[in-house]
């Protein structure tokens, strides 16, 4: 479960300002001022639990700083979700999204703080009975399932992303990032480049796409073994909702053995309650009305490379001096084991 701690010295802003903006805004919840607590983690968008009277909400923020035009785009997981909360999908519910530098010193929104569980670890070591653990994917499955089938034009969302070649622009974009970040020889993730461009599914296909769909990013209600919000919308855009789908999955493929990868494989299923993987993507396929879901060793493998590649960018930043995170060596010794797996898939093994 993720703490909250003071909010660090970075971070800081002025609380009062806050609360009499919150209030003319019709936040009244804030007019006797408020308390600023912040989430202990490694968001990019820094998040705070911010206390009024009788209510905690969440505030979200851009960092501090100098930042990439196309990053911490906080006004579109705002917008997303403020979307999506007229549908299927379980978001919490925005109250507020202030674009103006001069109240806090970045853009920040305010939604509804969700009481529940966030466990970064797919397979839900602890106190859950298998029953509990089934219950909690087959949940986790709906809600995937719920997203890719909203109309995203009804929803005012036509202009959030680009609907062509999704996959095409991903290789070549995550292909780039790697060749910038290469440090020592891969040659599984070498042959995966070549491979991946000559193997991509020609039909095309559109939905929401989250970009980082996993149990980490999710709130579990606080008893029931049920999802009741998706978190960190940074990366959603319109994209092709099996590439979506293999990264939820891409934890069977990976080794269950204490690491950092926090993978499935090697885990008795059945005695863990834990779905096994063509029972799981048979019931997402059912529940977004289709027959079968051909291709999907692709984007298995795609789901790896593109991991690799982010990994590697930050194994490459932490050589430099200027990782954000302090375990980047940690991270960027994922990105061959990533790169392996990602090409044994490639070869049907």
């Amino acid at each position: 479960m993720t703490k909250l701690i003071p909010v660090s010295e970075v971070h800081k802003f002025d609380e009062d300002r806050l609360a009499k903006h919150l209030t003319s805004v019709g936040l009244n919840e804030f007019e006797n001022g408020l308390e600023a607590k912040q989430f202990q983690g490694g968001q990019s968008n820094p998040t705070f639990a911010i206390e009024g009277k009788k209510t905690r909400y969440v505030l979200r923020k851009k960092p501090p700083g100098k930042l990439l035009p196309s990053a911490h785009l906080i006004e579109r997981e705002y917008r997303i979700m403020n979307a999506l909360s007229e549908t299927d999908v379980p978001v919490p519910k925005m109250h507020h999204l202030c674009e103006a530098p001069d109240v806090i010193g970045t853009a920040f929104f305010v939604m509804d703080f969700l009481e529940g569980r966030i466990i970064d670890d797919t397979s839900l070591p602890g106190d859950f009975t298998a029953s509990d653990r089934l219950k909690i994917f087959d949940s986790m499955n709906k809600a995937l399932a719920a997203l890719h089938c909203v109309d995203f034009k009804k929803i005012g969302l036509e202009d959030y992303g680009k609907p062509e070649n999704y996959i095409g622009r991903q290789i070549d974009r995550w292909t780039k990032q790697f060749d910038a970040a290469k440090t020592d020889p891969m040659p599984a993730m070498d042959a995966l480049i070549e491979w991946l461009p000559k193997n991509r599914p020609q039909a095309d296909e559109v939905s929401i796409a989250h970009g980082d769909f996993r149990m980490g990013n999710l709130v579990l209600h606080p008893t029931k073994p049920e999802v009741v919000a998706i978190l960190d919308w940074e990366l959603s855009t319109i994209g092709h909702p099996l590439a979506d789908l293999a990264y939820n999955c891409m934890p069977y493929s990976l080794p269950c053995d204490g690491t950092s990868l926090n993978g499935l494989f090697g885990l008795n299923f059945s005695e863990h309650g834990i779905p096994d993987l063509e029972d799981y993507v048979n019931k997402y396929a059912t529940r977004t009305g289709r027959s079968s879901i051909p291709n999907f060793n692709f984007f298995l493998a795609f789901s790896c490379f593109r991991l690799a590649s982010i990994c590697q960018g930050v194994y490459a930043r932490g050589l430099q001096g200027n990782a954000s995170s302090e375990n980047a060596i940690e991270v960027g010794a994922k990105a061959p084991r990533l790169a392996n797996i990602g090409w044994e898939i490639a070869q049907g093994k």
